[in-house]
């Protein structure tokens, strides 16, 4: 029999809790749902107001895994959904948007990643996120992504703009910053031309190209996430590997003191400690008064 468990008042059903789906520490889905329901206070924020692409891995991270981004088939009538637009010649497709614990520990159970787009499902056409994604190629590591991540920094405080860094829960490091006044169209133009002058100025470190050949013991500074169809994943997030490692907000400090890759490795059982000590690193983020207005072209 299925439990069913009661979240603020919403009956939520739970399978297969005693499921070990990181073998390599036990981490079990009993936990992932409790580390999810333990860190809806910084995580929902995030989630709010934007429709959620899944990555699913209900077997483990080296079982299956696939991304849902169309509602999932008995989706309870009580989680938000909504319309997002994709080309102008399709009809909307609808998607969940995780709006509150009841939604989170729903969705939680299906065993995800959580992305999200560059925008709000209220206003589609304007980005209220820049993000960059840092992806070093072997035999680079995260460590050079924090060169670069710094580089980037006060790039973008030249134009006004303040970067936020976490993980990315694997092996490199994402950018984001509050940004306001252009359309995804726009904030990837301008993402484009600071990753193209991010390899200018660090050409033995940087290549914005994708091109696999490029890419052995340089940083990929990807800026392709900014397109409106493109998804993130999103802070707090409990991600697809060999442990249960968690895209991560960190510490400018923590970036300009890295030497070590496994310095910016955060687990699950990190996550509490830190929110605890240095609250949501993020949280400016959430505050739209702080989103800076994008360069002019």
């Amino acid at each position: 029999m299925t439990p069913i468990t009661e979240v603020e008042g919403r009956r939520v059903a739970l399978s297969n809790l005693e499921k070990v789906l990181y073998p390599e520490t036990g981490f079990t889905k009993g936990e992932l749902l409790h580390y999810y329901a333990t860190t809806a206070g910084a995580l929902l924020p995030h989630l709010r107001d934007r429709a959620v692409s899944f990555l699913r891995y209900p077997d483990g991270p080296e079982g299956q895994q696939f991304f849902t981004k169309n509602v999932p088939p008995g989706t309870p009538e009580w989680v938000t959904t909504a319309g997002v637009p994709r080309s102008s010649a399709d009809a909307p497709a609808r998607m969940v948007v995780v709006q509150d614990l009841p939604s989170l520990v729903w969705a939680a159970n299906l065993v995800t990643e959580f992305h999200t787009h560059q925008w709000l499902v209220q206003s589609p056409d304007e980005a209220d996120r820049l993000v960059f994604d840092l992806d070093p190629g072997a035999p680079a590591t995260v460590v050079h992504c924090c060169e670069v991540a710094l580089w980037l920094r006060e790039r973008l405080a030249a134009d006004g703009i303040e970067a936020y860094p976490k993980t990315a829960g694997s092996k490199g490091l994402h950018l984001l910053a509050a940004v306001r006044g252009g359309s995804s169209e726009r904030t990837s133009e301008y993402a484009k031309a600071l990753a193209v002058e991010a390899e200018r100025a660090l050409p033995r470190l940087v290549v914005h190209r994708m091109t696999k050949s490029l890419r052995p013991g340089k940083v990929l500074v990807d800026w392709s996430q900014n397109a409106a169809r493109k998804t993130t994943a999103t802070p707090y997030t409990l991600r697809a590997r060999r442990a249960p490692l968690v895209s991560a907000p960190v510490t400018w400090q923590e970036v300009e003191d890295c030497r070590d890759p496994a310095r910016l490795d955060f687990r699950a059982d990190d996550i509490a400690p830190r929110l605890q000590d240095l609250g949501d690193l993020m949280a400016p983020l959430l505050d739209r008064d702080r989103a800076a207005p994008l360069p002019a072209p």
